[in-house]
């Protein structure tokens, strides 16, 4: 018998996670992916410390209606806003297990159109 849908995710995460490090120099964009909302952060990992963040509940994004791959894009916009201000350019992105299809990609290719590099 083959793996569950949880015990594949979670395989494909840990081989992630395994090469993908972030630096300062170049952090890590970590996606998680709930039924309903999708939250982004780009984490230092030599500091253990997440320097800019943003989800589909931040008071400006909730607020917007449409589908859950247009709130994906605009998450990913937001976070690229944010990282801007934070000197930051260029990311290593983490899917998290999640396949790059869907609200994921979605939030990447919003992320690249706001300016992140990965």
């Amino acid at each position: 018998m083959g793996l569950s849908k949880t015990e594949r995710r979670e395989r494909i995460r840990k081989r992630i996670r395994k090469i993908s490090f972030g630096t300062s120099e170049r952090p890590r964009l970590s996606v998680y992916r709930s039924n309903s909302e999708i939250y982004a952060q780009v984490i230092d990992d030599n500091e253990g410390k997440t320097l800019v963040a943003a989800s589909s509940r931040d008071k400006e994004l909730s607020k917007s209606k449409g589908t859950k791959m247009e709130i994906a894009a605009l998450v990913g916009k937001a976070l690229a806003e944010k990282a801007k201000k934070a000197g930051i350019e260029t990311v290593a992105f983490d899917r998290g297990g999640n396949l790059y299809h869907g609200r994921v990609k979605s939030l990447a290719e919003g992320a690249r159109e706001g300016g992140l590099k990965f």
